[in-house]
């Protein structure tokens, strides 16, 4: 929460807030350059990722009665049937089905990326769905960190310049963009790969750019959409260990749509998506998890 302050002179209004207000109630004053001013200068602390406008609530994310339905042709399909999901604040959760189950729609509405045909979805206590288009973007830029299977790194910027992109839009001036870009780099073990573009890097270190790129504006959560999906085994299993070392150091929240099992042993909690609805909700120490062994039989 942050205090927003209305900038006329003449109006005495203030409020703790999210900051996602974009008038003055009291005056119809524009919020936005207060908003602006906010996100340049709060949040900033020497924790490259630690989230400080985070509110006291224990839920960072509440989904209520979501369903996503798409029309084709003359049917209609639905994706998510009232789907109630609570994700605790500092929590490590995997969404897991089967394709087609549903996951990535619901990975899309938690993200803002899409919104449900019915129910509501909180960030923070905000409903995504009652937001206009400045105060979504507002949200995803300052609130989400993402980060994807085919890592969507731009082939001609450098891993410093891919990961510094999304402070241009939240404000940084450009010396503190180039220091909290190269300390991003240092913690994911890339500080001597400032310089290289994408295709000169391996698919490791590219999900590690990613990985600092979705850290860029000191997310309250990390989305992760499938993010080993390309990755051998081994790479893999670091992308994960860093991942689960960013959500236990940090405090991070980490929302991981994934159908590799890896991802079990570094989750609180387990979501099973199938046909749209949760199928089921496990804990990490109610889960018996037995991967690769072999013998003879």
């Amino acid at each position: 929460m942050a205090l927003i302050k209305c900038p006329n002179p003449e109006c005495d209004y203030q409020q703790e807030t999210t900051g996602l207000a974009t008038v003055c109630p009291k005056c119809r004053t524009d919020l936005r350059g207060a908003m602006e001013a906010l996100g340049r200068s709060g949040g900033r602390t020497k924790d490259p990722v630690r989230n400080d406008s985070a509110t006291p609530h224990e839920f960072i994310v509440r989904t209520k009665g979501l369903r996503k339905e798409y029309r084709m042709g003359d049917q209609i399909v639905a994706a998510l049937r009232g789907v109630d999901l609570d994700v605790r604040r500092g929590e490590y959760l995997s969404i897991m089905g089967p394709s087609g189950s549903g996951k990535s729609t619901l990975f899309n509405m938690v993200g803002g990326l899409d919104k449900p045909t019915s129910g509501s979805c909180f960030i923070e206590e905000v409903d995504m769905a009652q937001l206009d288009a400045f105060e979504l973007a507002w949200l995803r830029c300052r609130k989400l960190g993402y980060i994807f299977q085919s890592f969507n790194l731009i082939t001609v910027m450098t891993a410093l310049e891919n990961v510094t992109l999304p402070m241009i839009f939240a404000g940084m001036s450009t010396d503190e963009m180039m220091e909290r870009g190269k300390t991003l780099l240092e913690l994911v073990g890339l500080g001597e790969r400032l310089h290289h573009k994408p295709f000169e890097c391996s698919g490791g270190q590219q999900q590690r750019i990613a990985v600092a790129r979705a850290l860029a504006n000191s997310p309250a959560i990390i989305l992760a959409d499938e993010p080993t999906g390309n990755l051998d085994l081994q790479t893999g299993k670091e992308i994960i260990g860093l991942l689960k070392e960013l959500n236990e150091e940090s405090g991070v929240t980490v929302i991981s749509a994934t159908p590799d099992l890896k991802m079990i042993d570094v989750s609180d909690r387990v979501v099973h998506i199938r046909d749209g609805g949760i199928e089921r909700i496990e804990r990490r120490e109610e889960i018996d998890l037995q991967v690769g062994e072999m013998g003879e039989h």
